[in-house]
């Protein structure tokens, strides 16, 4: 196993289809193939606008089923096509009227390995989410990789630690955080949080974001993506603020036991005085 994987972040407009958003998609991992990246995450539910901001039944229609619909049998054959990992977050049918908010994960060489369903549903204003989705009943799993133990955290479910440290304890070296996140809301946060995740959780953290403003409300979606290391120190730049971009980092494996070593969160913590936590 490689001691730096390069990994990739795609940030994205609203092209107007679903169809023109996949195809740009692809591109996008086309292009970080291109630059060497071994495993590459879209934003959240990446194929659609983000249709949150209203209340409307007929985005139902966005939703398919994982892993048997066509969108993630497409990304399998891209994802073996350029020998890269994908985590692909879209909008899953479980049945009729059983609806997700999830994202697959796809083996290098085109392998399903497995889903992630969003745990924490929020339902405030531009982000109407109990609309559309169940709350995740999939845990937190972490998948095992070409490019080792990867786990996902979806948008909303960055604001609660309880996950971020579950992905760690089963052994993530890498957790992606697909979002949608606008100005004004919580912008402020997001440098703030998944830097703090990496440090507290002793891993690498990828946040993505797509960005622009969408028809359907006035969210100013503020892109921005980027890899936290598990000092909480950003590698290299974040994208932009406004325009689609493909980021690849070189992250280095070996921060992982020099943090850990360091810190020893891990040794140190205190199981034992938690039950309280977990009291309803």
């Amino acid at each position: 196993m490689n001691d730096v994987i390069r990994a990739g972040l795609i940030q994205q407009r609203w092209t107007g289809d679903k169809d023109s958003m996949i195809a740009a998609s692809v591109d996008a991992i086309s292009r970080a193939a291109s630059q060497g990246a071994q495993v590459v995450c879209l934003q959240e539910l990446f194929y659609g606008p983000y249709f949150c901001q209203v209340q409307d039944n007929e985005y139902y229609s966005y939703s398919e089923s994982i892993p048997d619909g066509p969108t993630t049998v497409l990304m399998q054959e891209v994802a073996e096509r350029h020998g890269v990992v994908l985590v692909v977050p879209m909008y899953e049918q479980e049945q009729p009227g059983l609806l997700y908010n999830t994202a697959s994960v796809i083996d290098a060489d085109g392998t399903y390995l497995g889903k992630y369903r969003k745990n924490h549903i929020p339902q405030v204003k531009g982000f109407w989410e109990k609309f559309y989705f169940r709350p995740g009943n999939t845990e937190y799993p972490v998948f095992d990789t070409a490019v080792g133990r990867i786990g996902v955290y979806i948008c909303y479910d960055r604001h609660f630690p309880e996950g971020w440290r579950a992905l760690g304890l089963a052994g993530a070296r890498i957790v992606f955080n697909p979002s949608a996140t606008s100005r004004g809301l919580s912008q402020y946060l997001w440098r703030l949080e998944q830097p703090a995740a990496a440090v507290a959780n002793e891993y690498f953290v990828g946040a993505i974001n797509r960005v622009g403003v969408e028809p359907l409300g006035d969210n100013d979606f503020y892109g921005q993506s980027y890899f936290a290391d598990p000092r909480g120190q950003l590698v290299g730049e974040a994208a932009s603020d406004t325009d689609d971009e493909v980021v690849v980092r070189d992250l280095d494996m070996g921060l992982l036991a020099e943090v850990r070593d360091l810190w020893a969160f891990y040794r140190d913590r205190r199981p034992d005085s938690y039950d309280s936590l977990v009291t309803p």
